[in-house]
């Protein structure tokens, strides 16, 4: 019945293959893959997984989605898909599995998953009889998995169930209707003019949506919910052959025409059918007669695929019709005098603050299935990597008119299509220069393409990569694993191992030349090449340019960025005179040898123990122990380590110093001068004789990621690194061998806590970053109302809000300077470090680099603040260190405005509204404002009514830290319940801990979206849900599910060098009281241990009623003399962000 073979074919080792694209050898396929097909039409596809152990994913693909619907169904397919997710009873009794369950719809696709642990839980109440089918438990929780999966193709459609997801899809239009929604709209509507994708976005008409009936929803089921329109996908640790029967149970018995004669599937086959033969093959077509073809205009030289001539059937939506948006792209394609074309969008709103520039092409997908397919994507690779360096650098480059840019090409399966993309942001006043230099740099590079260094420099990068991840092999994550099936599938690649694509890669690499690898430049880069005029490149379709700035055009200075203007720019970019790219020299080493001698025997560096605030014992200077090594070194640095092969030949090294934003005060240092400090390290990077751009490459050829940031308690830096050998040269028997990532990473931490230059230039870039985000704050309903709320709460205390404009203004390169380098005191900092190492080798890399920093460094900058003497005073009076003194534990301020609520307004056209509801809480580990502990105060208060296990589990050092996650979780679920499902008053409510670590007391923050009609109505179930809770309203089932929930989140993170880093940091620092050790080592066994009594008190303790809350509801107004657009429908689109593609758009 299809017009094509299915899309699960591709992944078979047997005919049918892909057809190639040359005439090279095909590529290995990945030999652990089962496809099969039932006798219905349902297809699947198993991958078995070990990452991690005893879980699995399935994913059930329809392939329907919004570019299926017609005329009177815009937004049918997200309100199905509702209907039939939440609709699902046998989805409920994964409830309390500690499985995850949701579902999403974007143009061609709808998908329902289920994230579940293999077996059933213990002790959760569950019997055979869950079963359906008369199944028993012996397959775990496959059965029941795929029960709920079953269950959404055979939805019921109920009138109940229609009307409360009629509800949560309306107020999901209101929630995703931010300004980055608005201006995607106006992005793909451009992007996608000439096809059906431009009017028919996943969240549709609200007019209609109101109006559908039953039989409407049920109309649409019907048609594209049938087994051979689907794709089941199962990723994990699983048994093939088990995994197999159980799905010809659940799935084998549907029967494919049940509905045909009712709704007349048979005669839509046919016409569908004969639709496609209007045009050429689609990506889409070979995958399902559901979908209409969809065509582009394709912006490259090498297709012979112009745009098809109307038909008769009007496929691509080219008609005007009735409830089309009138405020859309309308601006006609603009010819150049090269023989291209350039389509322009002007978008200015309110909201908009800066300029952006979203420049497109789009070209087809080319699959990869040969070796040759695979050596050219490998050349486009290396051409995005270089090309994106080079404009980093340019933004980062002294009066840069970018505070962000971005080069790439992706496949997009949803829209079906590959998308090449340039997103640059700037000035509002300066939107010409960037254009004119970011466009100018692409026609810089198709032009005379990279230079030898920059082949071998990202070549290198590339097998490093590829080898990380073979490394890896099945300890690659269910999810990831499956994202990358899912999009192979879709964009007819051949499915690889990691082992086999690290060989295919090594050998590809050998053989690239630098010919090779320009060739895809300009391949890459043709669209900008076609707009010169002595080029002679052309392209079928046009260049795509959409330009989004404020509604004050005074802003951009003497030349507005109007059509005119934008296309003068973009064409004068197109004809710039360029010169080749030259080759900087990248040191292989930041320290030479001699040097890392002389640092050794100046400060002779040693190993102390290690000493905790949990009550573990201090550690010996000389054991490695497992799972953690901690100790100092004997400049004062505190260092805790941890081997780890979840994620191979990777690490994570993260540094944690006191202070943050709260020392600004305490220290007498400028308002927000350690944030723009911290920023202002971010955007530079000189150390001692090397410049920035050297270090920028340095880090690039030994694939080392730096972040750093400032936040009200730390100054935080991470690094990733790789842990073997990197900067390598050559390939093969040819190879020179660099320093591994591990030496490479200790020599960059060295010279930031040493010898970091601070330049002006870096920051001038941190002002922009910090104009721009407060700007984007106060434009944005979200942002707003979340700052009025902290300000309410703490009484305009800066420390805890954004830093404003006349603050930065106020900072000074030595302002910034001062505050950064006053917290990096060696005997005042902690670093942690997780990876694939060996733990010996890395304390030895430590000892070397880090440990030969003088005990004394960054001292004069601690010394000199202008509040130093009484920070002194304060230090001596708590019997502390005098001389590198740590600050004391900081108290938030006072909660101002208990019981008041507070009203927020912004200037928005479109209608929208958030509430909240906050108060008073504990910090991460319990401590309240006061200093009080809830655990102790618990302790107290209940005395002799205590147990010797009561006494053990409350003064246990993760009592509080645990329990408040418990409870955050129950809360998230009553507000499901009660808010969304109950009262139908929302799409999403969200329930959080602020989670400080440093700093005594906190804040609890509930956060509902809703329409503005609800709004109060929303924020009041909040509060009647909160309230409920501080009344005792927590049962068995309630801790029973969040248990399983909170401790599969972190068996999960746990993986990740990332969260370990974070879990490790501050086990050695005194001003976070109760952590410890024992925060890594016995999280389960508390989150075990904790009784529905024990939450009850600690909700006791927070204090849960509404004399002690703060409510608010922030709603926009339109703004003084706005005149409605005559477009016929409020319409709100949902879209991934700028240079993103493939993701679920609702």
């Amino acid at each position: 019945m299809r017009p094509t073979r299915h899309p699960a074919l591709l992944l078979s080792s047997k005919p049918p293959l892909p057809t190639p694209t040359s005439s090279s050898r095909l590529l290995p396929s990945h030999d652990t893959t089962t496809t099969g097909v039932l006798p219905n039409g349902f297809t699947y596809v198993i991958l078995p997984n070990s990452s991690p152990a005893q879980r699995f994913e399935a994913h059930l693909q329809v392939f329907t989605g919004s570019a299926n619907e017609l005329h009177h169904q815009q937004g049918i397919a997200h309100l199905t898909e509702h209907v039939a997710y939440m609709g699902s009873q046998k989805r409920e009794r994964l409830f309390g599995t500690g499985s995850q369950t949701n579902a999403y719809t974007d143009f061609h696709h709808t998908v329902f998953y289920a994230s579940c642990p293999v077996d059933i839980p213990g002790g959760g109440g569950y019997s055979n009889s869950v079963f359906s089918g008369g199944s028993s438990g012996k397959d775990g929780m496959m059965p029941l998995a795929l029960d709920a999966l079953r269950e959404v193709m055979d939805a019921k459609v109920e009138t109940g169930r229609l009307e409360k997801e009629r509800q949560a899809v309306l107020s999901e239009m209101t929630m995703v209707n931010t300004i980055e929604y608005r201006v995607e709209c106006q992005i793909l509507s451009t992007l996608h003019r000439e096809n059906r994708l431009a009017k028919r976005f996943p969240i549709g008409k609200e007019s209609l949506i109101r109006t559908w009936t039953t039989d409407d929803v049920k109309e649409f089921h019907r048609t594209h919910y049938r087994p051979d329109n689907v794709l089941l996908y199962i990723v994990g640790d699983v048994d093939v052959e088990k995994t197999k029967r159980v799905i010809e149970d659940k799935f084998g018995s549907m029967e494919g025409g049940k509905y045909e004669k009712d709704i007349g599937v048979g005669e839509k086959r046919d016409k569908a059918i004969t639709m496609a033969k209007e045009v050429k093959d689609t990506v889409k077509s070979s995958q399902s007669w559901h979908f209409p073809p969809v065509v582009h205009q394709w912006g490259e030289s090498s297709t012979d695929s112009p745009l098809p001539p109307p038909t008769p059937n009007d496929l691509q939506l080219q008609d005007d019709y009735d409830m089309d948006d009138k405020t859309l792209n309308t601006l006609p394609d603009h010819p150049t005098p090269s023989g291209s074309s350039i389509r322009p969008h002007i978008f200015r709103h309110e909201l908009l603050r800066s300029f952006s520039l979203h420049l497109f092409a789009k070209r087809t997908v080319k699959p990869i299935v040969t070796v040759d397919d695979f050596k050219q994507s490998l050349a486009r690779r290396i051409v995005l990597a270089a090309l994106q360096i080079r404009l980093n650098v340019n933004a980062r480059g002294d009066d840069t008119p970018f505070t962000f840019v971005e080069f790439n090409q992706l496949d997009s399966p949803r829209e079906g299509c590959a998308v090449c993309s340039l997103d640059l942001m700037a000035e509002s006043h300066r939107w010409r220069e960037a254009v004119v230099m970011s466009v100018g740099e692409i026609r810089r590079l198709g032009k005379f393409g990279l230079t030898e260094g920059e082949m071998m420099r990202y070549a290198g990068a590339l097998l490093s990569d590829s080898q990380q991840v073979a490394a890896q092999g099945d300890r690659i994550s269910h999810s990831d694993q499956l994202s990358y099936l899912m999009e192979t599938v879709a964009c007819g690649h051949a499915l690889m191992s990691p082992s086999q694509s690290y060989i295919m890669t090594e050998e590809a690499l050998a053989e690239m030349t630098l010919s090779d690898v320009n060739a895809a430049a300009t391949e890459l880069c043709e669209h900008v090449l076609s707009l010169g005029d002595k080029e002679g490149v052309t392209i079928d379709g046009p260049v795509i340019a959409v330009a989004c700035g404020t509604k004050d055009e005074g802003m951009e200075g003497d030349v507005p960025c109007n059509e005119k203007n934008l296309i003068e720019a973009i064409l004068e970019a197109g004809n710039l005179e360029v010169e080749p790219e030259e080759d900087i020299v990248v040191p292989r080493t930041l320290v030479e040898e001699d040097e890392l001698k002389g640092f050794m025997a100046d400060q002779n560096p040693t190993w102390e123990g290690g000493r905790f605030t949990d009550g573990t014992p201090a550690t010996s200077p000389d054991q490695i122990t497992t799972p953690l090594t901690l100790r100092r070194l004997s400049n004062g640095i505190r260092v805790g380590i941890t081997s780890t092969d979840t994620e191979s030949q990777r690490g994570h090294l993260r540094i944690v110093a006191p202070g943050g934003r709260v020392a600004e005060e305490r220290l007498g240092f400028k308002s927000g001068s350690m944030a723009v400090g911290s920023r202002t390290m971010q955007e530079g990077g000189a150390f001692a004789k090397w410049t920035r751009e050297q270090v920028e490459l340095f880090c690039v050829d030994h694939l080392i990621m730096v972040e750093i940031n400032c936040s009200e308690e730390f100054l935080t830096m991470d690094f990733v690194f790789p842990t073997t050998e990197v900067g390598n040269v050559g390939f093969g028997k040819d190879v020179q061998v660099g320093i591994t990532g591990t030496e490479a990473v200790m020599q960059i931490v060295r010279e930031i806590l040493s010898g970091f230059q601070w330049e002006e230039d870096a920051l001038g870039r941190a002002k922009q970053h910090f104009y721009s985000s407060y700007d984007s704050l106060y434009k944005s309903l979200e942002g707003l109302s979340t700052e009025k709320v902290m300000l309410e709460m703490t009484g305009g205390d800066k420390r805890f809000t954004s830093v404003d404009h006349d603050d930065i203004d106020a900072v000074g390169i030595s302002d910034a300077r001062q505050a950064v380098m006053s917290q990096l005191i060696p005997g005042e900092i902690e670093m942690s470090v997780v990876g694939d190492f060996d733990v010996k080798y890395c304390l030895d890399m430590i000892l070397k680099y880090v440990g030969t920093i003088p005990e004394g460094t960054n001292l004069e900058y601690l010394e000199s603040a202008p509040k130093f003497k009484e920070f002194v005073a304060l230090m001596d009076k708590d019997g502390d260190r005098v001389e590198v003194a740590m600050p004391p534990a900081y108290s938030v301020p006072e909660v101002k405005g208990l019981g008041g609520s507070i009203s927020i307004t912004l200037e928005d056209p479109d209608p929208r509204a958030v509430a909240y509801v906050s108060g008073e809480g504990p910090n991460k580990w319990g401590y309240l404002r006061d200093g009080r502990n809830i655990a102790d105060l618990i302790v107290e208060k209940e005395g002799n009514k205590q147990t010797k296990f009561d006494l053990q589990r409350r003064r246990h050092p993760l009592f509080a830290h645990v329990g408040l996650m418990l409870i955050g979780e129950i809360v998230n679920r009553r507000l499901f319940s009660n808010v969304r499902e109950k009262k139908q008053l929302t799409y999403d409510a969200n329930f959080r801990f602020t989670g400080f670590d440093n700093i005594a007391g906190g804040y609890w923050l509930c956060t509902v979206t809703a329409s503005k009609e609800k709004a109060d109505l929303a924020a009041e179930a909040c509060v009647e849900t909160l309230v409920s809770l501080g009344r005792g309203g927590i049962g068995s089932d309630n801790l029973e599910s969040a248990r399983r929930v909170v401790g599969n989140r972190h068996e999960g993170e746990m993986r990740s060098t990332r969260y370990v880093a974070e879990m490790m940091s501050g086990l050695q620092l005194e001003g976070v009281g109760k952590k410890g050790p024992l925060g890594l080592t016995d999280f389960q066994a508390m989150a075990s241990a904790i009784t529905v009594e024990d939450l009850r008190l600690i909700v006791g303790e927070i204090g849960f009623t509404e004399d002690r809350f703060v409510k608010a509801v922030g709603k926009t107004v339109k703004p003084e003399g706005y005149m409605e657009p005559d477009d016929g429908d409020q319409i709100v689109r949902a879209a991934p962000g700028a240079g993103s593609r493939g993701g679920p758009l609702m």
